[in-house]
């Protein structure tokens, strides 16, 4: 029984200065490090949005990330998560920066 590594999903949006400070790099490289999968992009309203998606564990560890470390010169006033929930299987193979 392989139940208890179930996989999340999760929508984040992150709101401070979080443009023009390398954000969304650092964002995929710590993701590749923790081994999840989705996306993020910078948003015309200047916050950075996307999509996590991996076992619980290691989405709650890029959750943590998302909300308190960053990008070494950037700002995050606060993080917001929506849609969060159990998927059976991952929908990106990769994680990925979108323009």
């Amino acid at each position: 029984m392989s139940t208890a590594r179930s996989l999340k999903s999760v929508d984040y949006e992150v709101f401070g200065r979080v443009q023009g400070v390398c954000f969304r790099m650092y964002t995929e490289d710590e993701a590749r490090k923790i081994g999840v999968v989705g996306w993020v992009k910078n948003t015309s309203k200047g916050t950075v949005t996307g999509q996590v998606q991996g076992p619980e564990d290691k989405v709650n560890s890029m959750k943590s990330w998302l909300s308190k470390v960053g990008s070494p010169s950037s700002r995050i006033d606060r993080t917001n998560f929506s849609n969060e929930k159990t998927i059976s299987k991952l929908e990106y193979s990769n994680f990925s920066i979108r323009y």
